[in-house]
């Protein structure tokens, strides 16, 4: 079972991803902290205890340090804890400062349930891959483990019909809309139809990502509007 500590600021996202880990075979969650300072409490508290963290999501943007400043801090551990960078930041100084404080996977937000768990499951291959203990181990056994790592094209991991880039537009605007969105309004903001923009919505809410919230107005048919849940 890999033992993940969630590092989140936002409680309402933290409880968002403590859910999206519950729902995971093969992991369990640790603990969550709000603070940098929390996280390496946290994780010296576990190994002290004899039951480290394995996996460390981490927020980039914390309130008291800089999620990397974390990342590094933990890299100090016996065991070391890997980390998986959860942020907004796309820029590209930060996904190889992410990189160089030995981040293995980056994660952006905004992100549905299966590219979570299209995430985790691609680091649990990879743990899968490397042999237990402490002995050496071959180049093969190497790149195969690290080849776990690596994002397929993307042809191959995207639903059907489901362009990522269409998927973070329609996210973004219904998380702009706190008092929920149809299908229509979504279409006009992203530029698609509202048939498009319809099975995108409910894609998102298969992966218990909106919530459905049926208006019944005074005349016409009843109006289905999505709330971003998180």
């Amino acid at each position: 079972m890999i033992r993940v500590l969630i590092v989140e600021d936002d409680p309402a996202i933290a409880e968002a991803h403590r859910s999206y880990v519950d729902r995971l075979p093969g992991f369990e969650v640790a603990g969550v902290a709000h603070t940098g300072r929390d996280a390496l409490a946290a994780a010296a508290k576990s190994q002290k205890d004899n039951d480290s963290v394995d996996l460390v999501l981490m927020d980039i943007g914390l309130p008291d340090m800089s999620g990397l400043a974390v990342a590094a801090a933990l890299a100090g551990l016996r065991p070391r804890p890997d980390v998986i960078a959860v942020t907004s930041a796309r820029d590209l100084a930060m996904v190889r400062a992410a990189v160089a404080h030995g981040v293995v996977l980056y994660l952006l937000k905004p992100f549905t349930f299966s590219a979570f768990r299209e995430k985790l499951e691609r680091y649990l291959e990879y743990r899968t891959a490397l042999p237990a203990g402490e002995a050496a181990i071959s180049q093969q056994e190497i790149d195969r483990a690290f080849g776990m790592l690596r994002t397929p094209d993307q042809r191959a991991t995207s639903p059907k019909g489901i362009a990522p880039q269409t998927m973070e537009e329609v996210s973004r605007a219904v998380r702009a809309a706190s008092q929920g969105v149809s299908a229509g309004e979504v279409g006009r903001v992203v530029g698609v139809s509202r048939v498009t923009a319809w099975r995108y919505l409910e894609r998102l809410a298969e992966d218990g990502v909106v919530r459905r919230r049926t208006d019944y107005g005074r005349t016409g048919r009843p109006q289905v509007r999505y709330l971003w849940l998180h």
